[in-house]
């Protein structure tokens, strides 16, 4: 499962680095390690804070010492509070000295029935914003699983956006060796129509979007970002190159986004190949609702992913 892979991260990186140039904190780390789910019969160096921006400026120094913190927020949410670490020091660290900081800072990112406004946020496009950061979004089991690997690798800061959702609804048979490059989009479905870009827990809905469509003689090309920055805007231009309309989808906030991006760049870079205006669908622009139903209308669904690209269909 989505789970169970970061689990068998840790042993994949345990062995990489052979313990001491490892730590890793935050409140749902601590809490794992209570549970004796990670850390069993391992011997990681580990650091742990409840504070997220102690956490930040912890694993910011403990980069700097020559270790590869891993800092897990409990909330994406939570983050908010250690942006300064993250965004004014992280991010410009490198720049500023010329000294690397190889952090990797989880967030368990989006919405899932019940968590309301303060647990159910999808922060990428705020980190994407500033310069100096990798923003991850893994969607699938074996992305979880190797673009970790990565990240930690990366001797850039790195925030990696694991989806809630995700974590008790995907499944794979086995844990791959490699993964694709890190900024290299996945094409998921080819198709001749029209294309849709997304990334996380949207690519599913989009995927399953793009089969309701196929019954109607429609082939929907479905591509999976992986990063949101960089951003591999060669692959998503090839792609509408192919079908001549471009539908962007993502969870987050509809101002500012990642799919607001995707447009303009396509707009911008590739207007003569569009055959249609560029549309996008994003989770309503008011704060995320607690009740169940109301939470299912907010985040984009597979039905209204259909709803729109139909609509693009036609022009």
């Amino acid at each position: 499962m989505y789970e169970e892979a970061f689990f068998a991260l840790l042993n994949a990186l345990h062995n990489k680095y052979q313990c001491p140039n490892l730590a890793l904190s935050g409140g749902c780390a601590m809490n794992s390690v209570a549970n004796g789910k990670i850390f069993r019969n391992t011997d990681f160096d580990a650091v742990f804070i409840q504070s997220a921006a102690g956490d930040a400026g912890t694993a910011l120094g403990a980069a700097l010492e020559g270790m590869r913190p891993i800092v897990e927020m409990q909330f994406a949410d939570f983050s908010s509070i250690a942006l300064n670490q993250i965004l004014n020091n992280a991010g410009t660290h490198y720049w500023r000295t010329n000294i690397p900081v190889p952090i990797t800072v989880r967030l368990p990112s989006g919405g899932t029935k019940g968590s309301g406004p303060f647990h159910s946020q999808s922060m990428e496009s705020l980190y994407a914003h500033y310069p100096g950061l990798i923003v991850m979004t893994p969607a699938t089991v074996e992305d979880a699983y190797t673009m970790l690997i990565d990240a930690v690798a990366i001797d850039d800061p790195v925030v990696y956006c694991e989806h809630k959702y995700l974590y008790y609804h995907l499944k794979a048979d086995s844990l791959p060796n490699d993964g694709m490059p890190v900024g290299r989009a996945r094409i998921v479905r080819t198709g001749r129509d029209l294309t849709i870009v997304s990334y996380s827990a949207m690519l599913h809905e989009s995927l399953s979007a793009a089969e309701q469509i196929a019954k109607e003689g429609f082939e929907i090309e479905v591509i999976d970002l992986r990063t949101v920055k960089p951003l591999d805007t060669a692959t998503v231009l090839a792609s509408v190159a192919r079908t001549g309309r471009l539908l962007a989808v993502g969870e987050s906030f509809p101002w500012g986004g990642v799919t607001a991006e995707v447009i303009a760049r396509v707009s911008t870079e590739g207007f003569h190949l569009l055959d249609a205006a560029p549309a996008r669908v994003n989770a309503k622009d008011t704060p995320i609702p607690y009740h169940p139903n109301l939470w299912s209308t907010h985040r984009p669904s597979a039905k209204l992913i259909a709803t729109k690209a139909r609509q693009l269909l036609r022009e």
